[in-house]
């Protein structure tokens, strides 16, 4: 078959291996769609003329009015993602496919028409299609025979057929040059060069004013030489696809289709070539992924919104007993205890909101009846769109930890203990010393003994903090609420501290009225922690201010220093057990970090909150809250 003008390309668009409609751009109805098209959606020709584009595609719903609009104003949109349409042949088989919206524009740049591809994204419909398209092409030959003698009867006719070939070749050429990372080739049967199309043509040394008509020897005899065989194949009547990748790293897939006359004699090869580099990226990407998850150490689990679990790794089996069948398709509920379903609610609620929950440590239930010590990290799973449409949760068995910290706190909570008694019996012997030195001459043993009875106090206040970690770890901090005035609590605790502390410059805001249902030693052990801190870590001469408000049915009290503040990324962390702001200018500083962290439990046994405020070298604000009590008189 030689390809002389607009008829021979009409009919490779028409017999093309790939579904072909052609759109009018402002009454979006069908003026034009291949042979390979009517055949995918069951339709007649005449079925299709004229009617609306949407009518006719409800079922394979190929784009939204978004992509439509793209191709009117000119631009082309491509469905990345890919949309599963039904092949009505008589199969009834749900096939993937990707819909490609290309603007046609006139001579004047106005777009007349949309193009859209359909393009199978599996080779093996592909090749069950393009054996269809073979064996109706020497039906369809006969119909243009017959069609040519009626053509022939008149030369009005003729010339108008004509026309209509060479409007039908250049929006052939015009969809050929803009399915997106195509390339179109057409060989007769000596292997030259009959049409040549396509948007990567450039990109991979194509020019058609230098290929059609002349044989590729003529062209790159080594490139000629490398793909001889597989000219041979295809026009041997051999339909095939391979796959290749560029030495610039490009992957394509390239299909071999031999195109046949009246007589079943193969007279052409069309060779169509698909960039399908992005395809291959992702495959290796989620290839990769998928061995991360694999073999990874730590339980990685995804579930829908619902808390369906949807896959459930190697790790995942290993730690909680239960093999991925038999918790696809369950509920997370499964391996969460009974008194901690609460927690997958919250859990919920912030992940909806695009929050990521880091390092929470929970328990989990296994398959024969354990409780493991977990710490969990779980993420929201976004569409392109930012759509919120699954979870996606790392869990990390934290057993073995949980046991060191336990063994950790026995064994600070028994030596803190053990202590304990001797350093009171210090501490009292120490304070009958310095009764009995009051009055001495020697200065420097009266010196010496206060300086003794100061430290032997912050030992003893560092032992009980021991002390109270280790019982809160137990759940043995012990809380004794009763009604007292908050403010003068504050007060008591201001004027203890200015007998030990003259080096800063105190004040306390009036708070009058407000009663408070709380464990006093217990809050005056967290006030006096935030002033001693305060006290810590600014310079000496700088103002503290203590100051306490009513914020609804809640009392918040205020410790403010002009020291050298905290980083942000420290005052996440500031609460947390043994954690230590490392600095130049608190490397010098004593403290074991331990005090924040027990005074935030203690605020959160109380119903309160903790939380801090700084600005680097200009100062922190500490903050705690407290549940209003009804007055003495209301009580």
């Amino acid at each position: 078959m030689q390809i002389a003008g607009e008829e021979d390309l009409y009919s490779i668009i028409l017999h093309a291996p790939v579904g072909i409609c052609i759109l009018h751009a402002e009454s979006m109805t069908i003026e034009a769609a291949n042979i390979h098209l009517l055949k995918l959606i069951n339709k007649q020709a005449e079925d299709l003329a004229g009617k609306s584009y949407r009518e006719i595609f409800t079922l394979a719903k190929p784009g939204d009015e978004s992509a439509l609009k793209m191709a009117v104003e000119g631009r082309q949109h491509q469905d990345d993602k890919g949309t599963m349409i039904q092949m009505l042949n008589g199969k009834k088989e749900i096939v993937p496919v990707t819909f490609v919206y290309k603007p046609v524009k006139n001579n004047k740049g106005k777009v007349t028409h949309i193009a859209i591809w359909i393009l199978e994204n599996t080779k093996e419909v592909l090749d069950e299609e393009l054996a269809a398209i073979n064996e109706e092409l020497a039906a369809t030959n006969e119909e243009y025979a017959a069609a040519n003698e009626e053509l022939a009867a008149t030369n009005e006719e003729l010339l108008e057929t004509q026309e209509n070939l060479r409007r039908s070749e250049k929006l052939f050429r015009s969809i050929a040059l803009n399915i997106p990372g195509s390339l179109i080739l057409v060989v007769d049967r000596n292997h030259r060069y009959m049409a040549i199309e396509g948007d990567i043509m450039e990109r991979m040394g194509y020019d058609r004013r230098d290929y059609e008509g002349k044989h590729p020897s003529e062209i790159s005899p080594e490139r000629y030489e490398a793909s001889r065989h597989l000219y041979e194949r295809v026009l041997s009547g051999e339909k095939f696809s391979i796959e290749r990748k560029a030495e610039t790293g490009e992957f394509y897939l390239i299909h071999f289709v031999p195109l046949k006359n009246d007589d079943n004699i193969v007279e052409s090869g069309l060779i169509i070539t698909l960039d399908i580099t992005e395809i291959k990226q992702a495959e290796e990407k989620s290839a990769k992924l998928a061995a991360i998850v694999e073999t990874s150490d730590d339980a990685i689990v995804s579930k829908t919104l619902e808390s369906v679990v949807t896959s459930w790794n190697a790790a995942a089996e290993r730690m909680f007993g239960y093999t991925a069948e038999e918790m696809i398709g369950q509920t997370i509920y499964k391996i969460i205890p009974e008194d901690r379903q609460n927690e997958e609610p919250r859990i919920l609620s912030r992940l909806n909101t695009g929050e990521r929950v880091d390092h929470f440590e929970t328990r989990r239930l296994t398959k024969d009846g354990r409780l493991l010590d977990v710490s969990l990290t779980i993420s929201p799973i976004m569409d392109k769109q930012g759509k919120i449409i699954g979870l996606s949760k790392i869990a990390r068995d934290i057993t073995d930890k949980k046991q060191e910290e336990q063994r950790k706190n026995d064994f600070i909570g028994m030596v803190s203990h053990e202590l304990k008694t001797p350093l009171t019996s210090l501490a009292a012997i120490i304070q009958v010393a310095q009764k009995k030195l009051a009055q001495s001459e020697d200065q420097f043993l009266s010196d010496a003994m206060e300086k003794a009875n100061q430290q032997a106090r912050r030992m003893a206040a560092m032992i009980n903090s021991f002390l109270n970690i280790s019982r809160l770890e137990a759940g043995k901090l012990l809380i004794e609420k009763q009604p007292f005035d908050l403010g003068q609590l504050l007060q008591e605790v201001l004027e203890e501290t200015q007998l030990t502390v003259t080096s800063h410059v105190f004040s306390l805001k009036e708070c009058s009225n407000l009663t408070v249902n709380a464990d006093r030693d217990k809050i005056i052990s967290v006030i006096s922690n935030l002033i001693s801190n305060a006290v810590k870590y600014s310079p000496k001469g700088r103002q503290i201010d203590i100051g306490c408000k009513l914020n609804g049915n809640m009392v918040i009290v205020s410790v403010k220093d002009e020291g050298m503040g905290i980083k942000p990324d420290d005052l996440g962390y500031i609460f947390d057990r043994y954690y230590r702001v490392e600095t130049n200018h608190t490397r010098h500083i004593s403290g074991f970090g331990i005090g924040l962290y027990l005074s935030a439990e203690i605020i959160k046994r109380h119903g309160g909150e903790i939380w801090a405020e700084s600005e680097l070298d200009k100062g922190s604000t500490f903050y705690f809250s407290l549940p209003r009590a009804e007055s003495p008189d209301n009580l």
